[in-house]
């Protein structure tokens, strides 16, 4: 096999990758490393601004995998438009859900404890004690049941909630309990303190987090996202954070990156992070490993994992985790 296969990551930094191919380097730069028409196996480079991923799908004649480092793949469906049929999408599913679920327990912890009171309490050089709210006893609704909305509950776990509940895109049993379809949320969010969103972002799930969501939610809970930004309807979210009613922790935002001077970035009880659930130090190590398995599975004709969907098919099968 003669194919070439963009990486952008250096394939020699990346041990056990099959002999055959001809791996390129590219990642994100202006100039691009071959003839994107010579391309077999597309790995979307990782963390890069809007657009820089899909620039080279319009001239991908020959591409046969389109390889995301995200669980979401909303940053290159824009430019699905330009491959032949029969290309197939592949997710980052493994890679991300032990950083995303540390740092939806970190938000929710941070918020309820009260960190950043702390923080600035240090910096002005005082003591400031108190009773905060715990997590223990309380109810997390996890909003998004897929692999990282699993991981997100494999770390609650421990910490005496009272009740889990969990929603995805449609109802299903598991070995913790049932997974309510999206249209139960109704009935489920006046009775809970926490609501963690890891849902991918959808046309069914764009906006989902709207006034009349928020308006269900309970006094006092709080509203945690590490989803998508456009998950959350931002006007809605400002109007319950300045009523003081509810409080929230946004590891992603609409819009995003959140411009300087805007009014998120100073709203009563928000904690902001900047889209960090994904790049740690865990996050190179299993991307490693998904390529190598996921090249080797192509080289050998072998059935991908993680398949989303495929070019000029009706139906796709849509990630049950976030856009990390």
């Amino acid at each position: 096999m003669t194919a070439d296969i963009w990486l952008p990551i250096a394939s020699q930094e990346i041990e056990g990758l099959p002999e055959g191919p001809r791996y390129l380097l590219w990642d994100g730069e202006e100039e691009f490393p071959g003839d994107p028409g010579d391309c077999a196996f597309y790995v979307v480079p990782y963390m890069k601004p809007p657009g820089v991923g899909v620039r080279p799908l319009p001239g991908m004649s020959a591409v046969q995998v389109v390889q995301t480092l995200t669980a979401g793949i909303d940053h290159v469906q824009p430019g699905l438009k330009y491959l032949r049929p029969g290309v197939r999408l592949c997710n980052a599913r493994g890679v991300h859900e032990a950083s995303t679920a540390e740092l939806a327990l970190t938000l929710v912890l941070a918020s309820l404890r009260g960190l950043p009171d702390f923080v600035r309490a240090q910096d002005r050089g005082e003591w400031v004690a108190g009773f905060r709210p715990a997590l223990a006893d309380r109810t997390v609704l996890i909003v998004g049941y897929g692999s990282i909305g699993a991981a997100v509950e494999d770390r609650l776990t421990p910490f005496e909630l009272a009740r889990v509940a969990r929603v995805a895109r449609s109802g299903r049993t598991t070995a913790r309990g049932p997974v309510h379809p999206l249209t139960d949320l109704p009935s489920l969010l006046p009775d809970a303190d926490v609501v963690i969103l890891c849902t991918p972002l959808t046309q069914e799930t764009r906006g989902l987090v709207n006034a009349g969501f928020l308006g269900r939610m309970k006094d006092g809970a709080l509203l945690v996202n590490v989803a998508r930004g456009p998950v959350v309807d931002t006007k809605a979210l400002l109007a319950e954070l300045e009523s003081g009613r509810i409080t929230a922790a946004l590891d992603v935002t609409d819009p995003e990156p959140l411009p300087p001077g805007h009014p998120l970035w100073h709203a009563p009880g928000v904690l902001i992070s900047p889209h960090v659930g994904g790049p740690t130090s865990a996050f190179l190590p299993r991307a490693k490993r998904l390529l190598v398995d996921q090249v080797d599975r192509f080289v050998n004709h072998e059935p991908l994992r993680n398949v989303i969907l495929t070019t000029g098919e009706d139906a796709a099968r849509t990630p049950g985790e976030n856009g990390a």
